[in-house]
This record gives C-alpha cells, sequence and structure tokens, in this order.
C-alpha cells in the first residue's frame, strides 16, 4: 500500500521509480561501486531495500551504528555484518547454495574486515554477485581514528580485487559522502576507480498529484482534486511527506486535520535534526531561518546574520554555505539559495 507509514521492501510497492531500478540495476552489472544519491526523505532506502528483496545482499544503517556512540567502531561493523546471519541463511537457501561463512562463527575481535569481504565475494560466486550496501554512507567518515580511511582501502581492494561483490553507497549529504570517498583525490585510496551514480530527485507536480490518487484509490477513498492539489502545494515532491499525508488522511477523513497533523509530525522530525546540525554550528540554523525568511542572496544572509549578533566572517560565511550545500539542506542558482525541503520553513519560522 502505498500509504504504509513502514519502510517499503518490494518493487510493487514503491511508485514510479522504475527509472531509477534500471539505472541501479545497469550501475551494479558494470560498476564494483555505486552510488545512490538524493535529499532525505526522497525514497532512496526504499528503492534499495527493494532491490535488495529481489536480489543477494545485505543492508548497513551506517547512521543507526553513528547514533549509538558518535562513531564507529571496527567491533561495531562486524557485529553488525554477523547479525544478518538470518538474511545469510534466506539467501542460501533461496539460491541453493552451501553457506560457509567463518565470521559468524567467531568473536568480532577475532575477525578481520578484508577475510570477510573476501567470503561475501566467494558468495557471490555462486550467487551471481552479492551486494553489501551501507545506507547514509557519509556517516562512515566517523569510522576508525582515521575518518574512514582503513574503510575506503577496503573498498578499494573489493573494486580491484573482488569480482563477484558489489558495494553501494546511499548517501542524503551528497557532497559529503563525495569528500569522504574522494574519488577525484589523489590522496584518496579510490582515486581514479569509477563507480556509478544514481540521483533520486523528488516527484514533479504531476507525478505527485498521481501519487495522491493511485494511493486515494488503492483503499477506494475519494479525495477532492482541489485537496489533492492543495497537498502538493504545500508538501511539493517529496514522497516521504506525500505518505505521511496520506495515511493522515485515512485516519481523519478530513483535509485540515490530516494536513495538520502531517505538518506537527514533520516538524518534530525536523527540529531533531536541526539540533543535530546546531550542535555543529549554531550559525548553521541562522543560515537556514535567514533563507527561510527570504533572506535569499549571500549578502542578505550576511546581514541577517549580523542582525542577529552572529557576524561571520565572509570566508566563514561561504564555508558555512558550501557546507549546507554539500549536506543537503540548501541549493543554489543564480546566487539564490533555497532550502531542499519546503517544510523545513514552518520548523525555522516557529
Amino acid at each position: 500500500m502505498l500509504f504504509d507509514l513502514k519502510p517499503k521492501s518490494r518493487r510493487e510497492e514503491i511508485f514510479d521509480r522504475e527509472k531509477e531500478f534500471r539505472e541501479l540495476e545497469n550501475s551494479i552489472e558494470r560498476y564494483p561501486l555505486t552510488l545512490l544519491l538524493g535529499i532525505r526523505r526522497v525514497g532512496k532506502s526504499s528503492i534499495l531495500r527493494a532491490y535488495l528483496t529481489e536480489n543477494p545482499g545485505i543492508l548497513i544503517d551506517c547512521r543507526e551504528l553513528y547514533a549509538e556512540s558518535g562513531h564507529i567502531t571496527r567491533d561495531d561493523l562486524i557485529r553488525e555484518l554477523q547479525s544478518k546471519g538470518s538474511i545469510f541463511q534466506r539467501i542460501a537457501s533461496k539460491f541453493r547454495v552451501k553457506l560457509n561463512l567463518r565470521f559468524l562463527q567467531i568473536e568480532p575481535r577475532d575477525a578481520s574486515l578484508r577475510e570477510i569481504f573476501r567470503e561475501l565475494n566467494e558468495l557471490g560466486e555462486k550467487t551471481g554477485k552479492f551486494i553489501i550496501a551501507f545506507d547514509e554512507a557519509q556517516y562512515l567518515r566517523f569510522y576508525g581514528s582515521r575518518g574512514g580511511k582503513e574503510l575506503l582501502a577496503l573498498f578499494a581492494h573489493a573494486y580491484d580485487s573482488l569480482p563477484n561483490l558489489r558495494i553501494i553507497l546511499t548517501g542524503s549529504e551528497v557532497g559529503l559522502l563525495h569528500d569522504f570517498l574522494g574519488i577525484d583525490d589523489y590522496e584518496s585510496p579510490l582515486y581514479g576507480r569509477v563507480g556509478g551514480e544514481i540521483y533520486v530527485k523528488p516527484f514533479d507536480s504531476e507525478t505527485s498529484k498521481a501519487f495522491l490518487r493511485v494511493g486515494f484509490k488503492e483503499v477506494g477513498v475519494v479525495v477532492l482534486e482541489e485537496d489533492i492539489e492543495k497537498a502538493v502545494s504545500i508538501l511539493d515532491g517529496i514522497p516521504g511527506w506525500l505518505v505521511l499525508f496520506g495515511a493522515r488522511y485515512l485516519e481523519t477523513h478530513d483535509f485540515q486535520r490530516a494536513m495538520e497533523s502531517t505538518l506537527n509530525i514533520a516538524k518534530g522530525l525536523l527540529l531533531g535534526e536541526l539540533s543535530e546540525l546546531e550542535r555543529r554550528s549554531r550559525r548553521y540554523i541562522g543560515i537556514l531561518r535567514a533563507i527561510a525568511l527570504g533572506y535569499n542572496r549571500w549578502s542578505l544572509i550576511r546581514d541577517y546574520l549580523e542582525l542577529k549578533k552572529m557576524r561571520t566572517p565572509e570566508p566563514r560565511l561561504h564555508e558555512l554555505l558550501k557546507n549546507l550545500k554539500k549536506m543537503g539542506w540548501i541549493e543554489e542558482e543564480n546566487g539564490e539559495y533555497r532550502l531542499t525541503d519546503p517544510l523545513l520553513r514552518l520548523a525555522l519560522r516557529d
């Protein structure tokens, strides 16, 4: 069901993403490394989960690993891989192969990530490629004591020497993920290794309306066309918010109550994310609030920060704006900045 709030795990549950599925399939066939990119709540994880339902592979949630302690250790990652034992068993059963993964039977301190990747490559030889996917992979920069360089070296080894293993990295902070991987940086272990890139974009206006129409038709609920158009004008084309609105409408059968509930929940989620961002620098929130209020050019943002007693040197302001773009919070076109999520304005204005 389109309006099911649980993460999607089957292709038929996902609306109008066949192009992205084809691009993902082609990239995995062609490249050892694939990036699946897009802003928050656009549907990257659902696409990936659905793809892994059909193909042999496992998914590691990097943000969840990071949230537990504020960093990711070697043992954390190995324990997470070992926790996927039942998934490995299902894959072995589905493809009728004998499962012989030694790392599942030993203590994390005795396991080697390089050896684990080699074992997964051997499994891929039996199943026709094996996928290890890292969701929100920009958090891998908090791995170990060297900013994740050990993992990048492991990815480079897999790229060069493990032909039956495929690595997928998703990221909503696209610029940070690119910086972490350093494919164009000669000091990075992945330098020069070309990978595939798939961008998952928000729906356009007509696709968003079609999404809501199909979702309501699926459950036999009649909704006024003007309500659908009004919902899209507020929520734009971000599938996560459209799903939330649809689910709330099914509960209330009232546009106003459903939209209020959607906006309140969205506000709570965004405030949590903004709180995490503010810990990095309170000026980030000042900049986002300036843009939300219409101060959308560099000089206007500078003046707004000064007015709010957050005077920021010009080089620092350029750096902060660049970082916000890398993290996927804002976009820039012709010298004007805008928020990538329309509901951010709601959370920032209060």
